[in-house]
């Protein structure tokens, strides 16, 4: 009953706004709006701006629906006025593209930012270990955006983050273990970016023979993607595993994790062995055979990792690569011994 009724409740309040929408739309098809179109136009822009908008708004504010995804509608609402109000009558609408838009986009980004700057804080007082700004950017859009839409802007986010701000050389504790020096990720992520620098460079100048729009189009998905492999190449360097509390966190910077109770370890073995991976046996790095791994976990209950834009895996032994791997494997054995010492006391 509970179920119904909280479907009944979201269909309304995305429904209304919905409704009003459409009506919006099939206004500026009908005859009232070609004898009136100055006038109408008008007032559909604000409509589809700031009233529909601002309905949604009434219509959550006392739901536990993040009050931010009313950007989302704001936005939604230009793309839809632009496309349905003719262009002579669209000063309203460019004004709120030159003007509003702007300040609402720069605001989104500072209220990040201060939730960011809070959740960081917030972690540092938990943890002995500095605060990861990963998981601090992953928390805050949680709490501000829909689940979808929160996974694809903290991972845009902390591309850009570990692409072009953080250079500053981390300092690794006792406790934490790199993974990148020598497994050959760094190098073959290097070697990819050349490829497609190299590749863009061919392909724009054979492409503007043909369309110079088409060729502009795919050199700038190649510039993207050379940007997201420089953000997840350099969040390698920045994401060490580590073991804190009796858990292990396993990491491949901000392409996948894992959080594994070190109770829940069956064994440790040190071993490049060849793996079948399938569903129960995987590889923590995405890049799957073309890198090495030299310690392979095997767990008593199953558990999950999540990978690339929020993607989740389960797995029941997970390989992996560790530069110093036999001080891991120490470490882990110490702490798995007391576990077992003091379940027995």
């Amino acid at each position: 009953m509970k179920t119904l009724s909280k479907t009944n409740s979201n269909i309304l309040v995305f429904g209304v706004p919905v409704l009003l929408i459409v009506s919006m739309v099939l206004i500026t098809k009908s005859k009232l709006f070609s004898a009136n179109p100055n006038t109408l136009s008008i007032a559909i822009t604000i409509d589809l701006l700031f009233t529909i908008p601002i309905v949604y708004l009434l219509l959550i504010r006392k739901k536990n629906i993040p009050k931010t995804t009313i950007v989302p509608f704001f936005v939604l609402g230009i793309v839809i006025a632009s496309y349905i109000i003719p262009k002579e009558h669209q000063s309203i609408l460019d004004w709120a593209k030159n003007w509003v838009f702007p300040i609402l986009e720069l605001g989104v980004v500072t209220f990040v930012i201060y939730k960011v700057r809070k959740s960081l804080l917030r972690l540092k007082q938990h943890t002995k270990l500095k605060p990861d700004f990963f998981s601090a950017l992953k928390e805050t859009c949680n709490e501000i955006l829909p689940k979808q839409i929160a996974i694809l802007l903290a991972m845009e986010l902390a591309v850009f983050y570990y692409g072009f701000v953080y250079w500053k050389k981390r300092t690794i504790a006792k406790n934490e273990f790199t993974y990148h020096r020598n497994s050959g990720s760094v190098g073959l992520l290097i070697g990819l970016i050349g490829i497609i620098g190299i590749e863009t460079y061919v392909l724009h100048i054979l492409l503007l023979k043909w369309n110079t729009i088409a060729a502009w189009i795919i050199t700038g998905l190649s510039v993207y993607s050379g940007i997201q492999i420089l953000g997840f190449l350099k969040s390698l360097t920045k994401r060490p595993i580590y073991i804190e509390d009796n858990i292990l966190y396993l990491r491949y910077g901000i392409l996948s994790e894992a959080t594994i109770p070190i109770k829940n370890i069956e064994s440790i073995e040190l071993s490049s062995k060849d793996l079948e991976l399938n569903a129960e046996t995987r590889k923590l790095s995405p890049l799957g055979n073309l890198e090495n791994h030299n310690v392979i976990i095997t767990l008593k209950q199953e558990n999950t990792f999540t990978g690339l834009y929020g993607m989740k895996k389960s797995f029941k032994q997970l390989a992996f690569y560790i530069d110093n791997h036999e001080m891991f494997k120490t470490q882990l054995e110490e702490i798995k011994s007391k576990l077992t010492s003091l379940k027995s006391i």
